[in-house]
């Protein structure tokens, strides 16, 4: 059994979903490992990470609308506004969604499926500078 362990950092525009399944794969498959599990970590309470469509750009764009009502910004919505008025909302974005992934890992490279690619959501308004952690573990 083996382990690797590697920091991604991403540098987001603002609000929206960032595809890093490029740079997550390679990096997986440079490893040399067969067989195994790869888990990765967004080290942030105001961003996230999915699992979701990328041949049709809408549904992103709708994915955002939604969390746009699930969790709206404005002046005195929420207790919590010291970073800003989309600060709480952030918060709220990432408890609905996941700051890990698990991936299995088969023939060496990672098992996502046709339509699959993996996204880092930006939650906040400005410009971020973003970590993510892989660990892969296998043979």
């Amino acid at each position: 059994m083996r382990q690797a362990i590697h920091h991604f950092h991403v540098e987001t525009r603002g609000k929206g979903f960032y595809d890093v399944t490029r740079v997550v794969s390679a990096w997986a498959r440079g490893e040399g490992l067969t067989t195994g599990l790869l888990t990765l970590f967004c080290r942030h309470t105001s961003a996230s990470l999915v699992i979701q469509e990328n041949a049709d750009p809408a549904v992103l764009r709708d994915l955002e609308r939604a969390f746009s009502g699930l969790a709206p910004e404005g002046e005195g919505l929420y207790e919590h506004d010291t970073e800003g008025a989309d600060d709480m909302p952030a918060h709220i974005r990432t408890a609905l969604t996941q700051t890990q992934l698990s991936i299995p890992l088969s023939r060496g490279v990672l098992v996502l499926g046709t339509w699959q690619a993996i996204y880092l959501c930006e939650h906040r308004r400005g410009a971020q500078s973003r970590e993510l952690v892989a660990h892969l573990l296998g043979d």
